[in-house]
C-alpha cells in the first residue's frame, strides 16, 4: 500500500467512467486513490466540506493529497478553513473558479438556471469562499479551449475553458499556476492535466 493517498473530488453528476481515466493515471503514478462524490445541487459547499471531512477520516495514510475538479476546489477551501488539522499533502484544483464564475453569475439571473445550480452558489460559485489557509501547497490548473457552457453565455473573459476563465482560476496564496489546452470537462481526460497534477504532487511546482 502506498504511503501517499489521493482523495479525488468530483460532483455527483460525474459517473465512474468520467473519473476513471484520471484515477487510473494517478494509480499508475504510484498513489492510492479514493473517490469522493458530493451533491452540488442539494448541498452547499460548506455542507459538502463536512461530508468530505468525515470521508477523509476513513483514509488511513500519513500523507493525503487532494485533486479537485471545478466546484470541488471550493469545497476543499471550506474543508481546510473549517477543519484546519489536516495530514501533510498537496492540493490540485482543475478548472476551479476561485474568483467566482461569471458564467454562473449571468445564468442565475434566470429562475431555471438557479434551479440547475441549486445550493452550489451559496459560498461557492458566486464567491464568498474562505481565503486559502496557506498551510499546504496548492497548484491551480486552468484550461484554454473554449467549448461548453461559455458558448451560450457572453462575457466570460478570455482565455477560458468554455466554462471558467483562466483569470477566474487565480487564487491568492497559490503555490503555482499552469494552463493546459483542454476544455472544462476535458480536464478529467487530459493527459497534460494529469501529467501536470502528478508533477506538482511530487515536486511542489508545475513543469513549465
Amino acid at each position: 500500500m502506498s504511503e501517499e493517498s489521493i482523495i479525488l473530488i468530483h460532483g455527483i453528476w460525474m459517473n465512474g467512467l468520467d473519473m476513471s481515466l484520471l484515477r487510473m493515471r494517478l494509480v499508475a503514478a504510484g498513489y492510492e486513490v479514493h473517490r469522493f462524490s458530493y451533491h452540488s445541487v442539494r448541498s452547499t459547499p460548506v455542507e459538502n466540506a463536512l461530508a468530505l471531512q468525515t470521508f477523509s477520516e476513513t483514509v488511513k495514510s500519513p500523507v493525503i493529497h487532494y485533486v479537485c475538479h471545478s466546484l470541488g476546489g471550493l469545497v476543499v477551501r471550506h474543508l481546510f478553513h473549517n477543519y484546519p488539522e489536516r495530514a501533510p499533502g498537496r492540493v490540485i484544483t482543475l478548472g476551479t473558479p476561485h474568483n467566482a464564475s461569471s458564467a454562473v453569475r449571468v445564468l442565475t439571473r434566470l429562475a431555471p438556471a438557479r434551479l440547475l445550480f441549486g445550493r452550489s452558489i451559496h459560498q461557492g460559485l458566486l464567491g464568498i469562499v474562505p481565503p486559502w489557509c496557506g498551510t499546504h501547497e496548492i497548484g491551480v490548473i486552468a484550461g484554454t479551449v473554449r467549448f461548453g457552457l461559455g458558448l451560450l453565455v457572453s462575457g466570460i473573459p478570455e482565455p477560458n475553458d468554455g466554462t471558467v476563465a483562466v483569470s477566474e482560476t487565480m487564487l491568492a496564496g497559490m503555490t503555482d499556476h499552469v494552463t493546459v489546452p483542454t476544455t472544462h470537462t476535458g480536464m478529467l481526460f487530459s493527459k497534460a492535466a494529469a501529467d501536470q497534477s502528478i508533477y506538482f504532487l511530487r515536486n511542489g511546482h508545475f513543469l513549465k
